[in-house]
């Protein structure tokens, strides 16, 4: 199996972690009760670390599926290369980091996290595009 392929299947892992993450610290907040209940009332305003879980979250799965994309195209179009596959390893590498820094709620070192993320989003992608 190719690399970029790999790391799409640590991206599925790494989006696990994401869910329990967050779904475990809204638990601490809101109690059992409310997770395993319909969640129709309104909620008390997240923790920060909560809040920071759940952002973290939403940021992963609005680029997550671009990255899956990208690494399909290149995989069925046999258009892999040495670049594909370390931008796919930047790209999982970044997004790895990103979670604690997000957490931590560390400005400025998070946001380049996510700027190389895309980084190697782009490396994956320019086979493809040209």
């Amino acid at each position: 199996m190719s690399t970029e392929l790999i790391v799409l299947a640590w991206g599925c892992i790494l989006g696990l972690v994401h869910i329990f993450a967050a779904g475990n610290a809204k638990t601490k907040q809101y109690g059992a009760k409310w997770n395993m209940g319909p969640r129709d009332g309104a909620l008390a305003e997240p923790e920060p670390i909560v809040g920071r879980l759940m952002r973290a979250q939403a940021n992963y799965f609005e680029t997550f599926p671009v990255v899956a994309a990208a690494i399909l195209i290149v995989s069925v179009a046999g258009v892999t290369t040495r670049w594909t596959a370390i931008g796919a390893l930047i790209w999982l590498a970044a997004r790895v980091v990103y979670l604690p820094l997000y957490i931590f709620g560390v400005p400025g070192v998070r946001s380049a996290a996510f700027l190389i993320s895309i980084v190697g989003l782009g490396m994956i992608l320019w086979p493809a595009l040209f």
